[in-house]
């Protein structure tokens, strides 16, 4: 839950337009979730969807580029990553990522280059570096600030 409440910050400091919830992942109105989030929870966009595959096949009706986070060899670097925008990000579990079905159905698979002896950040940090790395690209685009 704290996790959960992370990413709801760090989606507000973005100025996320929208987070979906999938699964099994605790929603608001949890303390836990609002001890992380200080109130962002009530501030950033969300809906719950049982079924993720149902939100990226949503998502790739109104042309949406869908963008798995994940490690393993065949993804692409994040900083080398050029979106095609508007995006999706699919980040998953903590400890055992997306589903194969997830990462089959995603246009692109990016990393976070991990330089160390663990192979990945916490799930928190990881949306937190990813969506602010996002944003950085962003903000490139003539008339986006």
């Amino acid at each position: 839950m704290h996790n959960v409440g992370s990413i709801f910050r760090t989606s507000d400091g973005v100025n996320l337009q929208e987070l979906i919830l999938c699964g099994y992942t605790p929603t608001p109105p949890r303390s836990q979730i609002s001890k992380v989030a200080l109130g962002a929870e009530l501030n950033v966009p969300w809906r719950q969807m049982e079924d993720p595959l149902e939100a990226v096949k949503e998502f790739r009706r109104e042309g949406v580029q869908i963008v798995a986070l994940e490690t393993g060899e065949a993804a692409m670097n994040l900083f080398e990553f050029e979106p095609q925008w508007p995006i999706c990000l699919l980040v998953g579990n903590e400890v055992e990522g997306l589903s194969n079905e997830l990462r089959e159905t995603a246009d692109v698979t990016v990393s976070i280059p991990m330089l160390g002896m663990k192979e990945s950040l916490n799930v928190s940090c990881a949306y937190s570096i990813s969506v602010y790395e996002l944003l950085r690209k962003w903000q490139k685009i003539p008339g986006h600030y």
